[in-house]
């Protein structure tokens, strides 16, 4: 039996099915996944028209086909960021680390916690948490109540700037060395 929701889907979605096609195949570039693409797409109007059936029905089918595509695109560029497991110990004794070295792990490490503290809160405990408790992402999304959509978006961000406070330190650090060791030339001649 046709509910009053499955006659609006045939009557106002349906029909436009050959066009949605067409402009999907236009814009999709991975014609394996049009058929899949327009499956998700019907669904996700299915479940919205559930909750308010739109006034606009075409125009409403193209823009979520847009926007769709939109998301898929951008889940396509996300890179995992999990630990891919233990490196091989590198058997360096610490007889053998020179001052240079100690030094210079000392300066990356005070640029890393540095980096780390002008994370945001909620970014920074969930980096925290993630990273260095070494929760599941599902464990930090219930212990702090958000969504493991979050939890990632937090990680993704947190990385970012923690990786932009390294970088940035590091490139400072090296025009400071150089500079010094132009002085020391300039000096020596």
């Amino acid at each position: 039996m046709q509910t009053e929701l499955d006659r609006w889907f045939v009557h106002e979605i349906l029909v436009h099915e050959e066009a949605l096609m067409r402009f999907l195949q236009r814009h999709w570039p991975h014609r394996e996944e049009l058929h899949d693409l327009r499956q998700e797409l019907y669904a996700r109007l299915y479940e919205a028209a559930a909750k308010a059936l739109p006034t606009q029905p075409k125009a409403f089918l193209f823009a979520s086909a847009r926007h769709l595509m939109t998301d898929r695109l951008r889940r396509g560029k996300v890179v995992s960021i999990e630990p891919m497991g233990d490196f091989e110990p590198s058997h360096v004794l610490v007889d053998e680390v020179s001052p240079e070295r100690w030094c210079g792990g000392r300066q990356a490490l005070r640029r890393l916690s540095e980096a780390f503290d002008r994370l945001p809160d909620r970014c920074r405990e969930v980096v925290w948490l993630r990273r260095v408790e070494e929760l599941s992402q599902k464990d930090v999304a219930l212990r702090l109540g958000i969504s493991e959509k979050t939890v990632e978006k937090h990680i993704a961000k947190g990385m970012r700037l923690l990786a932009d406070g390294l970088f940035a330190g590091e490139a400072r650090a090296r025009a400071e060395s150089d500079a010094a060791d132009a002085g020391a030339r300039r000096r020596a001649d």
